[in-house]
C-alpha cells in the first residue's frame, strides 16, 4: 500500500465536523442531565444523561444516527423533566 491510499484510508475513517459537533453537544447536554437529575433526585433524568454522554460511541460514524438518536433522547428527557 503506497502513502496515498494510507492516507485515504486514515482520513476516511476520521469523524467529519459535524458528527463531532454533535458528539459534544449532546454530551454537554447529557452531562448537565445528569447533574439535574442527581440534584433532584430524579433516577429518569439522571439515565437520560448518562445515555445522551454514552451513546455517541454506539453510533459508530454515522452523523444521521447521531443526530436522530440525540434529538429522541433529548425529547424524552424533555419529557420526564419533572417526573
Amino acid at each position: 500500500m503506497d502513502e496515498q491510499e494510507l492516507q485515504a484510508t486514515l482520513f476516511s475513517m476520521l469523524p467529519t465536523p459535524a458528527y463531532i459537533f454533535g458528539a459534544l453537544l449532546f454530551g454537554i447536554i447529557g452531562f448537565a442531565a445528569y447533574r439535574y437529575g442527581k440534584k433532584m433526585e430524579q433516577t429518569k433524568c439522571k439515565w437520560l444523561g448518562i445515555a445522551l454522554m454514552l451513546y455517541p460511541y454506539l453510533t459508530g460514524s454515522d452523523t444521521r444516527w447521531l443526530y436522530a438518536t440525540g434529538t429522541i433522547l433529548c425529547a424524552a428527557l424533555y419529557i420526564y423533566r419533572n417526573e
